[in-house]
């Protein structure tokens, strides 16, 4: 297993629930270790260039709308096979297919309300943290 870095993000319907501690303590009973983590309100230009890879789809619009409509906690995470230790953490994009267990399936209100986001590969990992947090903010995890 290799020791790797991911991004994550609660999305505004749940830290619109208070459901903030919940959620990280799930991250870290699965042995993630968080290493930053910061609130923040996306604004509309942060949200369109962090999901221009889904520019072209329809539901682009609506995302970007969702996803500035309130605060948002971003963090890294860190662990063993971090990537996809935490896509299997939060589970199905539709929290209504997510096994039981994961955040999605816990939290997640719909496909489009579904509390989560998580990087897809190593390579999205490294970019999407660099997007949002600086060299500064990351701390090394004890060893």
């Amino acid at each position: 297993m290799i020791m790797e870095r991911t991004f994550s993000i609660i999305k505004p319907d749940g830290v619109k629930r208070n459901i903030i501690g919940k959620i990280l303590a799930k991250i870290e009973e699965s042995g993630l270790r968080v290493v930053a983590t910061k609130t923040m309100h996306m604004s509309r230009r942060e949200a369109e260039q962090f999901y221009a890879v889904h520019s072209a789809r329809p539901f682009f619009g609506e995302l970007c709308e969702y996803m500035t409509s309130g605060p948002v906690v971003v963090s890294v995470l860190e662990g063993k096979n971090a990537v996809a230790s935490y896509r299997e953490l939060m589970g199905a994009t539709d929290p209504s297919k997510a096994s039981k267990g994961t955040i999605r399936a816990e939290f997640g209100l719909s496909i489009g309300e579904n509390t989560m986001h998580g990087s897809d590969t190593l390579e999205n990992a490294a970019i999407e943290v660099a997007y949002f947090f600086s060299g500064t903010e990351l701390v090394n995890s004890a060893k």
